[in-house]
């Protein structure tokens, strides 16, 4: 009687993917089953919503018969207890909704329910009365009496589909109903056998151990770019798929890392599930069931793979650790790399974070003993490190008009002769980031944001890069009406294309871009085609430091280093630091001697010098003093607070009561004041800057002055946003 109650209570708890900040209490209709973690289907208004019945503490004491009842429980593996706690931790820190948390979880609707078979054939004892040569083939194949798709025992016995029809209309085969094909075949941690150095052999040990014994732990894998880190960790992986665990890799860019995907191909005989944005509906329902009911065993995703139902994780490895795309920006505020260590804390297992150019406080952790350090210092194969240099734009200006100076023209063209590669690097996308009429001085801008439209002449357009918002490139100025007046001011990709095709007309050069026409399908096949020696000169954005292997690669230029530290942000030397690194060390991965040339304006700049010294030791051992002189993180604790609204006194007066309702403490308030990007999309926007010591609890301050302050009316929006990455 105790074990119906358990598994059929009167009501339950469900958690509903809106913005709810609890669960609603449902009723359970007579003889249905449903258990924490269990799927279901609830009325919410006039509408039937999946929902996730969540745990017993949070359960109303109410009435049964006065509440609408669960409809429906779909026949799915429920969300392990680890998977609701990780929801509920999250929302707790971001302060967002644990309904708009579990909506990540249920992101995929359709795979709630089983997966159809698949249609299959099955040899009997019946004997065709008319034998072929193909026919006997087919029979030959089918002998050991395992099931089999059509097509697939077709292919195998090399005839026709007819051939196959032909049998199963004498008899010679049955229908039958196969399992659904998995996604991906399962990885054999035995099936290439590494070739690691000393180095890497040593690491691989290092990160495996943890995996094997189990528990909670955070590795640091920090190795200068080509040190061969991926083959490390590949190891860690080895060792959770020996323990029968379930492994997440997260990517910054997996939708573009094709050449990762072919080296987890190599050292495990099958690739990885894909998760990310760019997968096909039904290949993104087929994932989440299967790792759902443990038949994909590793997943290399994007960092909303941290959301899928996994039944056994036991490692996340998170690639390329400091790069910023791994940070939600929207809806619910966090990021990846934080929560993924969360993760492995909820559920007691290993993380691993690897990186070439580590954040601040992920080496200070690792410094301080907090994560176990592994460091690779020298590149797979002795292969050398590009020598680096930077060019002095004071000294050694470009020509007029253009924006590649001497030195570095003479270093591409030296490269293209030699038969190797060169990549040109501008952190711009576009043709150039302001269009102005030299008669009267009138700038494009944004109608909707407070920003230059940047123009695109591949496509004839003037462009948001906020936005979206677009309109051709008009022949006379709309102010004064003068015609052909109209000029292209800074450089962007295109504009560098320019140059180089003028400079190389006989190199064959490409622009590497995520605004270019044809998506992840045309980036990747670029890609291939660099890494396969078919273009000269690569003309690239910061998609050409992901990581990318490209063999014949020996000359890197930096055409405007100094990009990155034209702002406020504190953490600005930081990512020049690491985006430089990043996309130099592209260059000489297979050996050969290579150059790195940094054009900047500031040669003197702590990050140029480190970049140049190649002594990242020392840039981190400032980069951590200065954080501690300010009390930011890791010695302190920030978040950000934007209100955004049609108008911008509601945005400011909607600020200003905030800050008045804000509790004294240690914990400081600063502002409001007007957000760097103060108008994005039509919504004015200000911006509330908290900052506290380290032990501070930011969220019960946040909390607390949420719920003082007046809630926000008419068009007025505020969002949380904890341990923020960017300023503007």
């Amino acid at each position: 009687m105790k074990q119906d109650s358990l598994l059929a209570p009167d009501t339950v708890p469900v958690l509903v993917p809106t913005p709810s900040e609890r669960p609603y209490t449902y009723a359970v209709p007579q003889g249905m089953r449903v258990e924490p973690g269990s799927i279901v289907a609830v009325p919410l208004g006039p509408r039937l919503v999946p929902g996730v019945v969540w745990d017993a503490d949070h359960k109303d004491d109410v009435d049964a018969k006065k509440l609408r009842a669960v409809e429906h429980v779909f026949d799915c593996p429920p969300l392990s207890e680890e998977t609701r706690r990780f929801v509920d931790w999250l929302a707790r820190y971001t302060l967002a909704p644990p309904g708009m948390v579990a909506r990540m979880v249920l992101r995929v609707p359709a795979a709630f329910d089983p997966e159809p078979p698949t249609p299959g054939l099955r040899r009997t004892d019946i004997l065709p009365e008319r034998m072929t040569t193909a026919r006997e083939r087919v029979m030959e194949t089918a002998s050991d009496g395992f099931g089999w798709t059509r097509s697939g025992l077709a292919h195998a016995a090399g005839v026709s589909l007819s051939v196959v029809d032909g049998l199963l209309k004498a008899g010679s085969f049955e229908e039958i109903d196969l399992p659904p094909v998995p996604v991906v075949a399962r990885p054999d941690p035995t099936y290439g056998a590494p070739r690691l150095s000393g180095d890497q052999q040593a690491a691989a040990e290092t990160i495996a151990a943890p995996v094997r014994e189990g528990g909670f732990s955070v590795s640091l894998l920090d190795g200068v770019t080509g040190s061969g880190k991926t083959e490390v960790y590949f190891e860690a992986i080895a060792a959770a798929l020996e323990k029968g665990r379930q492994v997440l890799v997260l990517l910054p860019e997996i939708s573009l890392t094709h050449s990762f995907l072919e080296r987890f191909h190599d050292r495990f005989g099958a690739p990885p599930a894909e998760w990310h944005s760019d997968l096909a509906p039904k290949t993104r329902e087929r994932v989440w069931r299967q790792v759902a009911d443990g038949r994909v065993r590793v997943v290399a995703g994007a960092r909303s793979a941290l959301f899928l139902p996994f039944s056994d994780l036991g490692l996340i490895v998170v690639d390329e650790e400091h790069d910023p795309a791994y940070k939600q920006e929207e809806r619910v505020v966090y990021h990846a790399r934080d929560m993924a260590v969360v993760r492995g804390h909820i559920g007691g297992f290993p993380v691993i974070l690897s990186s070439a150019t580590p954040s601040v406080e992920t080496r200070y952790n690792a410094e301080t003993g907090r994560y176990r350090h592994v460091k690779l210092s020298r590149r797979f194969a002795e292969a050398a490190l590009p020598e680096l240099a930077t060019i002095d734009m004071r000294r050694t200006p470009p020509a007029r008009g253009k924006f590649l100076s001497p030195p570095l023209v003479k270093a591409v063209g030296a490269a293209v002769e030699r038969g190797e590669q060169a990549i040109l690097f501008l952190n711009r996308r576009g043709y150039a980031p302001l269009t102005l009429c030299r008669v009267c001085g009138h700038r494009f801008e944004c109608p909707d944001c407070s920003s230059w439209l940047v123009e695109h002449r591949f496509r004839g357009q003037l462009l948001c890069h906020h936005c979206g918002h677009h309109e051709p490139v008009p022949e006379a100025c709309p102010e004064c009406g003068t015609l052909d007046h109209l000029v292209a001011c800074g450089p962007g990709i295109e504009r560098i294309a320019e140059e180089v095709v003028e400079a190389f007309p006989d190199a064959r050069a490409i622009v590497l871009s995520s605004d270019m026409l044809g998506g992840v399908k045309r980036l990747r096949l670029e890609l291939e085609a660099i890494a396969k020696g078919e273009v000269d000169i690569v003309i690239g954005t910061q998609l050409v430091a992901k990581g990318h292997n490209f063999p014949n690669m020996t000359l890197v230029g930096v055409v405007d280093a100094d990009l990155g530290l034209a702002n406020g942000d504190p953490r600005a030397a930081e990512r020049t630091f690491q985006l430089l690194s990043q996309v130099t060390g592209r260059a000489g991965r297979t050996g050969k001697k290579s150059l790195g040339l940094i054009q900047t304006f500031q040669p003197e700049h702590p990050a140029m010098r480190a970049i140049v010294s190649g002594d990242a030791d020392a840039f981190y051992a400032n980069q951590i003093a200065e954080r501690e002189r300010g009390q930011l993180p890791p010695f302190g604790r920030l978040a950000s607070i934007i209100i955004s609204a049609n108008s911008r006194a509601e945005a400011e007066n909607h600020g200003r009561a905030l800050r008045a309702a804000a509790p004294f403490g240690e914990i400081m308030v600063l502002g409001p004041a007007e957000a760097p990007l103060a108008l994005i999309r039509g919504r004015h926007r200000f911006r509330i800057l908290v900052h506290g010591p380290e032990r501070a609890n930011m969220q019960a301050f946040l909390r607390a002055l949420i719920a003082s302050a007046p809630r926000p009316r008419g068009s007025v929006r505020v969002s949380v946003d904890i341990d923020p990455q960017s300023f503007l």
